[in-house]
């Protein structure tokens, strides 16, 4: 039997059906009475434009049912974290502030990425946003400060600075060396810093209203947490240094052509269920195979073919499993889902850890 209707999926079905209801009375007033001219022009006009706002109701309804569906609790002023079957779910949620990030944004995202690694029951992360853009980036509120990671007024702050700065690369890392693949969903703009996080991921995918663009050139430096060094293995060398030197936009449908992006959907709530059916998808096949497929990808991306067989001819060799075949094996031929184990938690270094006897 089905379970009881949730508060906000009987909202979103009570607005479905008041947007409807509203369409078809107009429709039909409009059918009903013999109007010629401009007065008949401009209830055309006008029937067109109520049209537009109850599919942008619709949207809107649909979006807020699939954010309230998969939301997780608060973890921080930054975003949302929930799991479910093996699909995690971190939604960015500062909508009034663009979703722009602080200094203490970083460490916050990586900490929650690697304890989803850490714990093994993650088999794939889908990173989204709320409001009208995934994120602008870095809160220019950071330059006009006096931050004591911007200074490099002599040689030993400069030395501390590469340090910073170092560990701030490292935070965006943890998208990239992660045991599961990291799917970034983008609707609206994906500005500065926040393209250093959508190249880290493994798969993005965005809406038609999308704009990918290296804001960094604008503010007078160069961007410096890792999308001029994986931008250009994403897409051609040429796109990567026109918007690295000029700080373009490149539209949604730009984005494809070059590769930045798997797919296009219509809007946020199409972009949100697509995402999140991408990562079940993944979701369902051997961890094992998928945690193993990504050090290899990665490997080969970063080294020469050569090298990159030899890293798996050792890497098959530590995790060819005959059981975990034999599952997926018989899964397939019963036309099933597979049920396959996690992986084995990462255990902690900590100072309580007692060294084996």
């Amino acid at each position: 039997m089905p379970g009881p209707l949730r508060p906000g999926k009987f909202l979103f079905c009570a607005l479905t059906v008041t947007v409807y209801t509203i369409r078809d009375q107009v429709v039909e007033k409009m059918e009903s009475v013999n109007l010629h001219g401009v007065l008949k022009d401009r209830m055309v006009q006008r029937v067109r434009e109520l049209a537009i706002q109850i599919r942008t109701a619709e949207r809107r309804a649909r979006l807020r049912h699939i954010t309230q569906t998969h939301q997780g609790a608060k973890v921080n002023e930054f975003f949302e974290l929930t799991s479910s079957s093996g699909v995690a779910h971190l939604l960015l949620n500062r909508p009034e502030r663009m979703n722009t990030m602080t200094p203490a944004f970083f460490p916050a995202l990586r900490d929650a990425v690697r304890a989803l690694a850490d714990a093994g029951t993650t088999r794939a992360l889908v990173i989204s946003s709320t409001g009208k853009h995934f994120s602008a980036g870095m809160s220019l509120d950071v330059f006009d400060g006096e931050e004591a990671m911007l200074m490099t007024g002599s040689a030993r702050s400069r030395l501390s600075f590469q340090e910073s700065l170092r560990r701030l690369v490292d935070c965006f890392s943890a998208l990239d060396e992660v045991r599961f693949p990291v799917i970034c969903a983008v609707q609206g703009g994906c500005i500065g810093g926040a393209l250093d996080l959508a190249t880290a991921c493994d798969i993005r995918v965005c809406s038609t209203d999308a704009f990918f663009t290296v804001q960094e050139i604008h503010i007078g430096m160069m961007a410096d947490v890792g999308v001029l060094q994986r931008l250009p293995k994403i897409v051609p060398q040429g796109v990567a240094r026109q918007m690295a030197y000029t700080g373009e936009r490149l539209n949604a449908q730009r984005a494809l052509a070059s590769g930045l992006v798997n797919a296009v959907l219509p809007d946020a709530p199409a972009l949100l269920e697509h995402a999140l059916a991408l990562a079940k998808d993944i979701a369902a096949k051997s961890p094992l195979a998928i945690a193993g497929s990504k050090l290899a990808l990665n490997h080969a991306r970063d080294h020469g073919t050569a090298a990159a067989l030899q890293q798996m001819t050792l890497l098959q060799s530590a995790i060819f499993d005959l059981d975990e075949m034999a599952l997926a094996i018989a899964a397939w031929k019963d036309k099933r889902p597979a049920e396959f184990a996690a992986l084995a938690p990462v255990a902690p270094l900590s100072a309580e850890s007692q060294p084996r006897r």
